[in-house]
């Protein structure tokens, strides 16, 4: 058998790489397969595409409430209108009934009496 012969201290070589370290292994392993260019270009759609579809779907739920203001608005509008047209009738109602009450409308002839004059 021959004769083994073990180094107990290094001594000498400096430059020595890290694999070649005490307690190393001295074991190159392969980097793991990578993406490759088309891969990349496929990636990099795909997120703009998402980005961009969360882009729109918060530009309509903008314009979504937009439109819900503006029939909310025209409600209103409208809602407004009718309670002035309603405060113009009851003006011309109590008008009306103020004046019926009045003595000098209480002692004035009726209009439909009266006769035209003739030429």
């Amino acid at each position: 058998m021959a004769e083994a012969y073990f180094a107990t201290r290094r001594t000498g070589n400096i430059e020595l790489s890290a694999d070649w370290a005490r307690n190393r292994n001295a074991v190159r392993h392969e980097p793991r397969a990578t993406l490759g260019p088309v891969s990349h270009t496929i990636t990099v759609m795909l997120l703009v595409l998402v980005v961009g579809l969360i882009y729109i779907t918060q530009g309509t739920k903008a314009t979504s409430y937009d439109y819900a203001l503006n029939s909310v608005n025209d409600e209103i509008a409208s809602l407004e209108a009718q309670n002035n047209s309603l405060a113009a009738e009851n003006a011309r109602i109590v008008a009306a009934a103020a004046g019926e009450q009045n003595e000098v409308a209480l002692t004035m002839v009726d209009a439909r009496t009266a006769g035209y004059v003739a030429e």
